[in-house]
């Protein structure tokens, strides 16, 4: 039997549930509805026509819209568009013409014309197709399909011809290939199974089928191949320096070079199109903000430092413009146009409510604290304008992210009630070099768990904060380290915890999800087979006797990433050891919650949870 585990949707609890508490209400100017409302605006591109076509996720569909770059009304392209989580979804693609814009839809790859229609899939001949790349003359397509357990390059065209096999080795996975600006080359990634902490630039003859490595280093990663318009430079971003700056070489490997020095993370960057200036989107200790650097000299400098995560910048044609997205603390995603000659930055969607725009919002602070062993772990700290007395510790997701600048209405949200709210980026987080980023490698839920922990006890150190009314709660990676801080702390520095589609066993976890997450677990882990040790003292399955505050699990039974069996276990361990625990799950959602009414349900619950449990009667 492939699935023993029969799973459905339920609430169970285990001792008494948090009840509402009639005595709080929501903050002047916010209720649950509200917080809920807004339609997130992401992932656009720019055609060579002066289009935008971007994602909306409404409250079911993650639709496909487009606009002028000028401003104006938008254009509904997609209508049943299931919805994807943001961090986890494609980009739409342009045709170099601008006559066609290419997307996936439910696993395929779909076309639709500029001027109009139904969208087309064009990839029927695979099982599912994603990532479609456009060759030059706007007519070939290049896409990546899962062929003998690795990614591989197929080029097809618009009608959806059958395909060329690009690639066809089983070696590692083949990532974001681009073709050159003459249609005869194309780079691309290779992630190497034998190496999982390596991604190598390749560059293909298209006529010959000859593969040359341009890049690739022992547990290296470099990423984001990009060729120059006039096709004599290839730019990428490396991690060679410790940090992830950018680098320049040549198609025929002559003329590598650093061009970026900063020792800050590069996270994006985009040629102009007369090649003589890039876009660079840079972090900053969690602020990803925009340069403009000159690629003959490597000068750069600032264009938008406003403190928040600028996003996914697209030149205009005429390179007099650029249309990039931004949120902040203070603002939702939205679209904007940044014209390079006038400084004129002007906004092209709104998706803040009125009513939410009239909340006064908290821009956090930077802080540090250090942990057990004396690292610095950097954190994101809202104070509330009055405080509760109680706090919330939120590990972020991953482990390979970073809490930054970022839009968190939820965090908004418990502020605006009081709370008060840090956010760790603990030891992997990324941002932060390359060192720091794999301080947690062979060690989920050891040292990363002391980082959430002793951030527990420099909450007890702010004089608003009472050290008894301090709880836990995070999704994904941050749902584990939410588990592991209440089963391996013997202080008891928490009083209670939310872990939102969280893991508890490593071992059970890596068998039952797909093969993408199974990968990416050992390039932290390693294999079990031959690390099964670190994969045990990693998961606190075993230490659920431990456990002495209330927990709310929540998850969704579509969930790939952490399997739901993964909560299901958990909650039997809490069970057999008698604990308390509420238990939710949702047959309809997948890695995080999307659909506007569970996101209602999951924000009921953790509210009532922790005015419940951190807030006295």
């Amino acid at each position: 039997m492939e699935n023993p585990i029969k799973l459905i949707e339920k609430y169970e609890r285990n001792g008494w549930p948090s009840l509402k508490r009639p005595d709080l209400k929501s903050p002047d100017g916010w209720n649950l509805s509200l917080l809920t409302s807004l339609e997130r605006i992401r992932s656009h591109s720019l055609s060579s026509q002066g289009m935008i076509a971007y994602i909306k996720d409404g409250e079911t569909l993650s639709d496909v819209f487009t606009m002028s770059a000028n401003g104006g009304w938008p254009a509904r392209i997609t209508t049943d568009r299931p919805l994807a989580a943001y961090w986890d979804d494609e980009i739409p693609a342009w045709s170099p013409d601008g006559k066609w814009l290419a997307f996936g839809i439910k696993g395929h790859v779909h076309l639709v014309p500029s001027d109009g229609g139904l969208p087309k899939k064009i990839s029927d001949f695979a099982l599912a197709a994603s990532s479609p790349r456009w060759m030059p003359d706007s007519n070939g397509l290049i896409l990546t399909v899962e062929r003998n357990d690795a990614d591989q390059l197929l080029l097809t065209d618009r009608n959806g011809s059958w395909p060329r096999a690009l690639t066809t080795d089983t070696t590692g996975d083949h990532w974001d290939p681009r073709p050159s600006p003459d249609g005869k080359k194309i780079v691309f990634n290779l992630r190497r199974f034998d190496d999982l902490n390596r991604l190598d630039i390749i560059l293909l003859d298209l006529a010959t089928g000859n593969q040359v490595t341009l890049y690739g280093k022992p547990s290296t990663r470099a990423i984001s191949p990009k060729w120059s318009p006039d096709g004599k430079w290839i730019s990428f971003i490396s991690q060679e320096s410790g940090h992830e700056e950018l680098y320049l070489i040549k198609p025929d490997g002559q003329g590598f070079h650093q061009l970026t020095k900063g020792g800050q993370d590069i996270f994006q960057h985009e040629w102009s199109p007369s090649g003589s200036q890039m876009i660079v989107v840079v972090n900053r200790d969690g602020s990803f903000e925009m340069t403009l650097l000159e690629t003959e000299s490597g000068t750069m400098s600032n264009l938008r430092t406003e403190p928040g995560i600028h996003l996914n910048p697209n030149w205009g044609a005429d390179g007099s413009f650029i249309t990039f997205e931004y949120e902040g603390p203070a603002s939702p995603p939205d679209l904007f146009r940044l014209d390079l000659t006038t400084a004129k930055t002007t906004q092209l969607t709104f998706s803040n409510p009125p009513a939410l725009q009239k909340n006064r919002m908290v821009i956090p602070e930077r802080v540090s604290y250090k942990s057990f062993d004396g690292l610095e772990i950097p954190a994101f700290l809202y104070r509330p304008v009055k405080s509760n007395g109680a706090a919330i510790l939120y590990p972020h997701g991953g482990p390979k992210d970073q809490y930054g600048l970022a839009w968190d209405e939820l965090a908004q949200y418990f502020v605006a009630k009081g709370y008060t709210y840090l956010a760790p980026n603990y030891r992997g987080s990324t941002g932060y070099g390359q060192e720091f980023e794999r301080a947690n490698y062979n060690d989920w839920g050891v040292g990363d768990t002391q980082d959430c922990l002793y951030g527990a006890k420099y909450l007890r150190t702010l004089k608003d904060v009472k050290p008894d009314r301090i709880a836990i709660t995070g999704g994904s990676y941050g749902g584990y380290m939410t588990v592991n801080a209440l089963s391996r702390d013997p202080e008891y520095l928490f009083a209670c915890g939310i872990a939102k589609y969280g893991d508890s066993n490593l071992v059970s976890s890596w068998a039952q999800c797909e093969k993408r997450l199974r990968l990416y677990t050992e390039i932290f882990l390693g294999h079990p087979s031959a690390n099964m040790g670190i994969y045990l003292k990693g998961s606190p399955i075993q230490d659920a006797g431990n456990i002495q505050k209330p927990v709310l699990i929540l998850h969704g039974l579509l969930d790939t990433i952490v399997p739901p069996e993964a909560s299901e276990e958990w909650v039997e361990a809490l069970r057999r050891e008698g604990k308390t625990f509420e238990y939710k799950t949702y047959d309809d959602e997948p890695h995080g919650f999307l659909r506007r009414e569970n996101l209602i349900d999951v924000y009921e619950r953790m509210e009532r949870f922790l005015d419940w449990y951190l807030i006295p009667l």
